[in-house]
């Protein structure tokens, strides 16, 4: 059965411009690193320097390394004292500038020889080595990735200055697949998410849902058709939504886009490959916006094949990489199957009917 569409379509341009006029990045605030996972980085607070101070790399004797000139084991060097053992991790002592292995150092009762010279350095962490003083987890703009975690743990950090919008999403009663994928991909993004099912498919029920007063973003599921169980659209115009209903936009043409006060809204559909595109196009750059985070890396490769787009409508093709080519999965109409293939996604403008086979294109990475 054919679907049935919102009377106009609004540009993709045009609904993204709108959502993005006046948003500006969050709060900064400090979270515990278990909880800055996937936000995006403030710089700051800088992490002291790891090690803290020279210590040994590995276990050995700790020695100076401008007291072994000549040492060999054609010609022992001896040494006016048993020199001292150090442990990994251990402080390196006082005038000590190397570690030399166990079997280089003989040792007979009191006295002890060195079978070869050292290197300042050998066998030391030298301090900062591994974290340099005032250096941040992850550059401001970035997502606090397992790299950033491990650089705070081992400089003994507990916490990270982070931004972290809030997102509110409202589910119209039905299915939850999407429901589920969606608070994933927000969790993944570093945003706080709280989800919420309205009672009822009607407009009434679908509107008690639509509290704003603690998020930054809100974000419903369903209902976003013209079919009569549709609500979702009517539930925010009763709430003095001013939305955008109907997007040039392949997938996700039932979305629907605008603000309920100062708060930008997205309706996505209830299909999970429409609301995935309308994430993409839509949701992302609100995101990336309040996160002040910095520009998507696109990856340019040639097309393996042509891909075809109608003008007057937006779309987006999956990807997957396949021998240094992108290879088109899907457009249009996106099959569970092609989503999980897919490496990335390439937006198709409006005004653009497609790209030829072996052309470079900039497409975007589903999973950084």
């Amino acid at each position: 059965m054919t679907q049935r569409l919102p009377p106009s379509l609004t540009p993709l341009a045009t609904a993204l411009a709108a959502l993005l006029r006046g948003v500006t990045p969050v709060t900064v605030q400090e979270l515990p690193l278990i909880e800055a996972a996937g936000c995006a980085s403030a710089g700051m607070p800088l992490l002291p320097a790891h090690p803290p101070r020279d210590i040994a790399a590995v276990d050995g004797w700790a020695l100076c390394a401008s007291d072994l000139v000549g040492a060999s084991s054609y010609s022992p060097l001896p040494l006016a004292g048993l020199p001292v053992w150090v442990e990994a991790g251990d402080a390196l002592p006082a005038g000590c500038d190397c570690v030399l292995d166990v079997d280089v150092i003989e040792v007979s009762g009191p006295l002890a020889q060195v079978l070869a010279e050292g290197i300042p350095g050998q066998g030391v962490a030298r301090a900062g080595g591994d974290v340099a003083e005032s250096t941040p987890a992850a550059a401001a703009g970035c997502p606090v990735d397992a790299a950033a975690l491990l650089l705070a743990r081992v400089a003994g950090a507990d916490k990270l200055s982070v931004r972290r919008p809030r997102l509110r999403i409202v589910n119209v009663p039905g299915p939850t697949v999407t429901l589920q994928m969606i608070a994933d991909l927000a969790s993944a993004a570093g945003l706080d998410v709280s989800a919420h099912e309205a009672t009822s498919r009607d407009a009434a029920s679908i509107a008690a849902a639509l509290d704003v007063s603690a998020c930054d973003l809100l974000v419903t599921i369903g209902g976003s058709g013209v079919g009569r169980a549709d609500a979702a659209v009517t539930a925010l115009a009763e709430r003095g939504a001013k939305l955008a209903h109907g997007l040039a936009l392949q997938p996700g043409r039932t979305a629907a886009a605008g603000r309920l006060g100062s708060i930008p809204v997205v309706v996505l559909p209830g299909s999970p490959a429409q609301a995935l595109a309308v994430w993409l196009a839509l949701v992302l750059p609100l995101i990336d916006r309040m996160s002040a985070r910095r520009p998507r890396r696109a990856v340019t490769l040639p097309l393996a094949r042509k891909i075809a787009s109608s003008v007057g409508i937006a779309e987006i093709a999956l990807l997957a990489e396949e021998h240094k080519t992108w290879m088109p999965l899907a457009m249009g109409e996106w099959p569970l199957h092609a989503i999980a293939r897919s490496d990335a996604w390439l937006l198709i403008p409006a005004s653009n009917e497609g790209f030829a086979a072996g052309e470079p294109v900039d497409a975007y990475l589903m999973r950084e």
